[in-house]
C-alpha cells in the first residue's frame, strides 16, 4: 500500500532522490574510468574479471593496478556515503524501517567494498555480498513506496540480480565470472539512478 507523502516529505524525498541518482551515476562512471584506465598487463575484460578486481583482486595472488584501484575505491567510498546519507532521508519522509533498512544496508555494503577491497579478505566479500543482496531487496522493496507502472521494473531489476547472484554457477559458464556479475551489480545501478530520478520528480510536481 502506497504511503501518503506530505509536502515535507517529498522534499526530503527529493534530496534523497538527487543523491540516488548521484550515486548511481559516480559507481557507474568510476567503473567505467577504472576500465579504461586498467594496464594492459596484467589484462582486464568484462567476461573474465570480478568489477572489483579494479580495487584489487582476491588473495593469494592479489594484484592492485593504479590509478585504477584508486578511482574504483574511491568511488565505492563516495558512493556509499551517498547512499547512507539518501536512505536517513528516506527513512525520515515514509518511517518504515522494512524498507529504509534495507537501502541503509545498501549504502554501508558499498561503503565497505570501498574500505575493504578485493584482497582484504574474508572483509570484501562479505561486504560485496551484503551490497548485492540489499542492492536487490532494496529495488524491491521500493516498489512499495512507487506509485506507478516503474514499481513493476524495479521488482524485475532486483529479482534478476538476485537470480544472477544465487545462480551464478549456472550462468558463469555462459557468460563468465565477469558477466555474471555484472548481471548482479548492473540491474542495481540501473535501479539506483532510476528511483533516484523518480524520487526527486515526485519532489518537484509537490513543489
Amino acid at each position: 500500500m502506497v504511503k501518503t507523502i506530505t509536502t515535507e516529505d517529498d522534499s526530503l524525498l527529493e534530496k534523497a532522490g538527487s543523491l540516488y541518482v548521484l550515486a548511481g551515476s559516480v559507481v557507474l562512471m568510476g567503473i567505467i574510468v577504472g576500465e579504461m584506465f586498467y594496464p594492459q598487463t596484467p589484462g582486464y575484460t568484462t567476461r573474465y574479471s570480478q568489477i572489483s578486481d579494479l580495487g584489487a583482486t582476491v588473495p593469494p595472488d592479489s594484484i592492485i593496478t593504479q590509478p585504477s584501484a584508486t578511482i574504483f575505491n574511491s568511488s565505492m567510498l563516495v558512493t556509499g556515503v551517498l547512499l547512507m546519507f539518501a536512505a536517513y532521508l528516506i527513512h525520515k519522509a515514509i518511517r518504515k524501517r522494512s524498507i529504509s533498512s534495507a537501502f541503509m544496508l545498501f549504502g554501508l555494503g558499498a561503503l565497505g567494498v570501498g574500505v575493504f577491497p578485493g584482497n582484504m579478505a574474508p572483509w570484501h566479500a562479505i561486504f560485496a555480498l551484503t551490497t548485492f543482496i540489499a542492492g536487490a531487496l532494496s529495488a524491491i522493496v521500493s516498489a512499495r513506496i512507487t506509485d506507478s507502472f516503474l514499481r513493476y521494473i524495479y521488482i524485475s531489476f532486483g529479482l534478476i540480480s538476485l537470480i544472477f547472484l544465487f545462480g551464478n554457477q549456472s550462468f558463469a559458464p555462459i557468460f563468465g565470472i565477469g558477466g555474471t556479475e555484472r548481471f548482479v551489480a548492473y540491474p542495481i545501478v540501473l535501479w539506483t539512478i532510476s528511483f533516484g530520478g523518480y524520487l526527486a520528480g515526485k519532489g518537484k510536481m509537490a513543489s
